[in-house]
């Protein structure tokens, strides 16, 4: 196999880099591969050893500082067929460690060259995170602070079944670099080597010393035993094949006629507990037994059975191109953490807009027309309100009808909760309810 070197954008380094010597190494164990330029990727990020990119004639991305394996990451569950090389400083490492943990965790089919020359080189030879604590660096005594980081026994105990620790100038760099392109799953090569620009001008750094430094660390010479694994691509194809297929969603069948011919926008403000998602929901359900376009957006707090709890239902004939309510056609009030969520929507409600609030429940000041339910009186619990409220809309024939709202609690509900809910919505429809809350009436004739 012929060289995959850009012939167009020839290696560059400093003088005595042994980045270039990585390099040529890497191009070697690439043509041993027999690869072509279309089966690699060669991902890298800031600093000299995001030039590898440049310098290689194959598919390539330049990113972040430090994101180099996440972008990896992306390509090769995109392109599980190609061989995705990630070459990364020790300024990298330090800046994206986290990136390592979760690679190393996860195993995709990875390789990870950290080309470690101790210092931030193309920035002014700072300290980094493997920079020896008694280097004289560009950042003063702050290494001398900080414990350098061991980044391969860092890769050990985050879970990497293949982790290597080698000098750049092992005579044999190639045939390693190759026996880590070609290991199933995530591997992991340290490659320390001399930084003449900025860390040998302070420093005495030969590849003998490197060799030296090197021989008193615990060795890392590839697989690690007790990390082995299936990766990450054949133990989910292992797992899933076993799983039953998803089943398909149920088709919902258009039954009924909605009851307006015009877009339709409700929001729904309660608190935790009181089901205003679930009520969302069905209001959507029962859209769709319409043939309408529906969408709902959800707003409730990250703590459980407190806080406020919102539902933004858009009901249309037509397509929706954006979920946001600004003027609402309908308002639902039940509690006051909902409310104080949208306190400032009520200045903009006019005449048009219905709103059903809860005795008891303040509410902002507004032009809609209220309707006040005493739900205490008619003895529901706070969690029945808001379906309680679909039962009023379907009396009303506003928005949806009893025909959408008893197909979308079939299609909801499964036994027996869907017989506790159609109890509810007959409750809500009785003649006692209507008569202790005459003004429904009233407002419908008006709709």
């Amino acid at each position: 196999m012929a060289s995959l070197l850009n012939k167009n954008r020839p290696p560059v380094f400093c003088p005595g880099c042994s980045h270039e010597t990585v390099l040529r190494a890497l191009d070697r164990a690439f043509q041993n591969m027999g690869l072509c330029r279309n089966q690699i990727v060669m991902v890298s990020d800031i600093g000299c050893s995001g030039l590898f990119d440049t310098f290689f004639n194959t598919h390539a991305l330049h990113g972040l500082h430090g994101r180099a394996l996440t972008y990896a990451a992306g390509i090769k569950l995109a392109r599980p067929d190609l061989q995705v090389v990630v070459t990364m400083g020790d300024g990298g490492l330090g800046i994206g460690g986290a990136h390592l943990l979760a690679a190393c965790r996860r195993n995709l089919d990875l390789t990870l060259l950290l080309l470690n020359n101790f210092n931030f080189a193309m920035t002014g030879g700072q300290f980094s995170s493997t920079t020896p604590a008694a280097a004289s660096i560009g950042s003063g005594f702050l290494n001398s602070i900080e414990r350098p980081m061991d980044a391969g026994q860092v890769a050990t105990a985050a879970g990497a079944p293949y982790v290597a620790r080698v000098s750049a100038y092992h005579r044999n760099l190639a045939h390693l670099l190759e026996c880590a392109l070609r290991y199933r799953g995530f591997s992991f090569v340290d490659i320390q080597g001399i930084c003449p620009g900025r860390y040998l001008k302070h420093n005495r750094l030969t590849p003998q010393m490197i060799n030296e430094n090197l021989s008193k660390l615990h060795p890392l010479e590839g697989a690690v035993a007790e990390n082995e694994r299936p990766e990450y691509f054949d133990a989910y194809a292992s797992i899933t094949a076993r799983l039953k297929p998803a089943e398909p969603p149920s088709p919902i069948e258009v039954t009924c006629k909605p009851p307006d011919s015009e877009r339709q926008e409700i929001v729904l403000l309660g608190k935790a507990g009181q089901r205003i998602q679930t009520a969302g929901e069905v209001l959507c359900i029962a859209g769709l037994t319409a043939g309408l376009q529906v969408t709902q957006k959800t707003d409730y707090a990250i703590t459980v059975m407190t806080g406020p709890s919102v539902s933004e239902v858009i009901l249309s004939p037509q397509a929706i191109h954006f979920t946001g309510i600004t003027q609402p056609t309908i308002v639902i009030a039940l509690a006051k953490e909902g409310i104080d969520r949208h306190r400032d929507m009520f200045s903009r409600l006019d005449s048009k807009t219905l709103l059903i609030q809860a005795t008891g429940i303040a509410v902002p000041a507004s032009r809609a027309r209220v309707i006040s339910l005493d739900f205490q009186a008619l003895h529901l619990k706070k969690s029945d309100w808001a379906l309680a409220c679909l039962a009023v809309l379907a009396a009303m024939n506003k928005a949806i009808s009893r025909a959408m709202l008893d197909a979308a609690i079939n299609l909801q509900f499964k036994p027996p909760v869907r017989e506790t809910v159609k109890a509810l919505i007959h409750h809500t429809f009785t003649k006692t309810f209507m008569q202790r809350n005459a003004c429904i009436e009233s407002i419908t004739e008006n709709f």
